[in-house]
């Protein structure tokens, strides 16, 4: 399978840069798997979609402050991970500045660079704990071409986000109101989304990618309501993620846990759990969209992504979003 198969044309003026003044305003385009019906609708119709025994299945990862520059600006972080405060795993740029020995300045905080792994990550200690709050950022996806704004503090950010940890937000769900969301049935998990979902795909056979690994919990209570359920409607490619993970290690039913997963999932992928996947769209070969392939018949939703292009769809993080049924 060829990382080519899951491309398509964008123009650069349907990547959404900025969210919609109303969460629930954007378009939902509904993709029937039996029928290969596509419609347009909007976000508001989500739940006419919804019927007595499903249950959606939501990621309540709450982003933080990630992204960092020195003092003298010459450098950026991007903290992936933290051993504890005093020690992060970052990816640097520019990289040929922060060699093992090499200090960087933050605040107060001195930062020195202990160790770069194969894959380039620096590990760098500090002599004392950065102060998140005043310097750090959203590490919002580069295609928005643009800085972090106050906005984004609370619209790059799920209205029920309540376990910090994620880099990047789980976007299907930026589109979720409180009102609407109590309104239907609903259940939480946690997966932290990791700067692994910016990463191309760069090798030119899909089997050949190494895929990042995330950290997960599947609670007791939502394992339970998704046994019990009639449909499990996954909201984002995070909680199939999970969700999928847990069915391919344990079984079925579904067990509660935690732990880690760089499950890579394309198309030949037998999905044990989910039945309806609520998501945004994704940019072209990446493994979000290799995953909705595989949830659906390939050339189906390279026929919606078309479509989207051609109706003016937004795309992409603060962009519109698709129901797959």
């Amino acid at each position: 399978m060829r990382t080519l198969d899951f491309d398509y044309p964008l123009p650069p003026e349907l990547i959404a840069e900025r969210p919609l003044p109303e969460r629930t305003a954007s378009r939902m385009m509904v993709v029937h798997r039996d029928s290969g019906l596509i419609e347009h609708r909007l976000f508001r119709d989500l739940p006419s979609f919804i019927l007595p025994g499903d249950l959606l299945v939501l990621n309540d990862t709450k982003v933080i402050p990630s992204r960092f520059f020195s003092n003298d600006g010459s450098i950026e972080l991007v903290r992936t991970s933290m051993t504890d405060e005093l020690v992060w795993k970052c990816l640097v740029r520019p990289g040929r500045k922060m060699k093992i020995g090499r200090q960087i300045k933050i605040g107060e905080s001195t930062g020195s660079v202990e160790h770069i792994d194969e894959e380039g990550y620096r590990f760098i200690r500090w002599d004392r704990p950065v102060d998140d709050e005043t310097f750090g950022r959203l590490a919002l996806p580069h295609y928005m071409k643009r800085e972090c704004e106050p906005a984004d503090k609370e619209r790059y950010q799920t209205i029920y986000a309540a376990h910090e940890g994620a880099i990047a937000a789980p976007t299907a769900g930026l589109h979720f109101s409180k009102e609407l969301l109590d309104s239907l049935p609903h259940r939480f998990l946690t997966l932290h989304v990791g700067v692994g979902t910016f990463r191309p795909v760069k090798s030119d056979r899909v089997e050949d990618h190494h895929m990042h690994t995330e950290s997960f919990y599947l609670p007791p209570d939502t394992a339970s309501a998704i046994n019990a359920a009639k449909r499990v409607f996954a909201v984002g490619t995070t909680s199939v993620r999970v969700l999928e993970t847990q069915a391919a290690r344990q079984g079925l039913p579904l067990q509660p846990g935690s732990g880690d997963t760089d499950i890579f999932i394309y198309p030949g992928f037998k999905y044990q759990v989910t039945d309806a996947l609520l998501t945004n769209f994704h940019l072209p070969q990446s493994t979000l969209i290799m995953l909705v392939c595989a949830f659906a018949n390939r050339d189906l939703i390279m026929e919606a992504y078309r479509q989207a292009v051609a109706e003016r769809y937004r795309f992409f993080s603060y962009g519109d979003c698709m129901l797959i049924l």
